[in-house]
């Protein structure tokens, strides 16, 4: 080879990995993040208004997830209102959203009510909380985060001097009756982070895959809940 060659294929070389880069993320962007943000819905679930989307009118991320469960939706709520990190855990990955603790396999009626307003913590310290926003029994659960970065602290989001760096969003849970006796769960998630330039970054490489993550298990779990309660 010689050296006019060599010179001519240096540039070529440094450029691969950026191409290379840049395909794998156009591919993750136009292909798989639409569907997982989607997973298991249908375009009519997907294109619905739920309670708790007025919380943010302006949101700059959403998602809508669904699956079916084997029970009518009065056998699938007191699964859904016993959830929090103080109470029956949030049938996920434990190790990751439950200190490590078994979420419960039984239902517990101490753990059968919920009021607009009240918190259920997030972390062990009990710094990070979702505060019930909605709740319809055996049809809507609505639970909200607003966060405080870089601390990850949950804050009031009723005070008027909010930070000017957070993320804030609503979690919430939308049981439909099937004609066969089962349970659409659909699950939209909508919020907005500030500063954008910060967030929306996290939000694309780590917080939507996260979330994808989660949910996905936690559909598994209450299945799996679901059929052996039955």
């Amino acid at each position: 080879m010689t050296e006019q060659q060599s010179c001519r294929r240096r540039p070529q070389a440094r450029l691969l990995p950026f191409t290379v880069a840049s395909a794998a993320l156009a591919l993750y962007a136009l292909r798989l993040r639409p569907r997982l943000l989607t997973w298991g819905a249908t375009p009519d679930e997907t294109d619905r208004a739920y309670p708790g989307d007025e919380l943010f009118p302006d949101a700059d991320g959403t998602s809508t997830m669904a699956t079916t469960l084997p029970a009518p939706p009065e056998k699938v709520w007191p699964w859904l209102v016993q959830m929090g990190g103080d109470r029956a855990g949030w049938y996920s990955w434990d190790l990751l959203d439950h200190f490590g603790e078994p979420s419960a396999d039984r239902i517990a009626p101490e753990w059968q009510t919920l009021e607009e307003g009240q918190r259920l913590p997030a972390t062990r310290d009990g710094q990070a909380w979702f505060t019930v926003a909605r709740v319809e029994p055996n049809r809507t659960l609505v639970l909200r985060s607003d966060l405080r970065l870089p601390s990850g602290h949950s804050f009031d989001p009723d005070w008027e001097a909010r930070p000017p760096a957070r993320m804030d969003g609503v979690w919430g849970f939308h049981l439909r009756p099937t004609a066969d006796g089962t349970t659409r769960l659909v699950v939209r998630t909508r919020g907005q982070g500030r500063p954008r330039a910060l967030t929306r970054p996290f939000d694309l490489l780590l917080g939507e895959p996260a979330h994808f993550i989660m949910q996905t298990r936690q559909f598994h779990n209450l299945r799996t809940r679901l059929a052996a309660a039955a």
